[in-house]
């Protein structure tokens, strides 16, 4: 038993020192070369424009880097050619749509009244060191929700851009 952590311990050790490795923190898959990134303002060029949406999304958005990875965010856009990574996009989308949430319990019907609130938004990718990890990409998400929307949009909109930032760092970070 004693052999077998040992081996353990030693191959962990092995994994974690070995040069030429990415770096892994939270998740977070990080090429060695990439040190700093430039995270565009993400414009809300939506038909329904909530007015603090851009801001929300992209500060949520270096938020999230700032605390998983450790990358610098290099906030000044004419700086922003002098960086490893750049992350720029839209918010194109912003939309209630009626839906049928259903029910916890199998023999009970749906809720009626149920709407969910979608958000899209467009991403461009870029690191220069290595090319096959860039990327365009929409992603979208949603969450249902019943009941008055003006008294709610503050709390659904931090659930999908919470949602979105997820899916956008591990594309970026993780290339899943």
């Amino acid at each position: 038993m004693k052999r077998l952590l040992g081996s353990i311990i030693v191959l962990s050790a092995f994994i974690f020192v070995s040069p030429g490795c990415s770096y892994k923190l939270n998740s977070q898959a990080i090429p060695d070369g990439m040190r700093t990134i430039y995270i565009g303002f993400f414009e809300n060029d939506a038909a329904l424009v909530v007015p603090t949406l851009s801001q929300t999304f992209t500060e949520a958005l270096k938020s999230r880097i700032r605390s998983t990875t450790r990358l610098s965010i290099i906030n000044s856009e004419s700086n922003a050619n002098k960086v490893d990574a750049n992350m720029t996009g839209a918010i194109t989308e912003y939309h209630f749509a009626p839906t049928s949430i259903q029910a916890t319990n199998p023999n009970a019907p749906p809720i009626a009244n149920a709407e969910a609130l979608t958000i899209t938004v467009r991403v461009k990718f870029l690191y220069d060191a290595d090319k096959k990890l860039n990327f365009e990409q929409t992603f979208t998400e949603h969450v249902n929700y019943t009941g008055d929307i003006s008294t709610q949009e503050t709390g659904l909109i931090q659930t999908v851009t919470k949602q979105l930032v997820d899916d956008i760092c591990n594309k970026a970070f993780n290339n899943w």
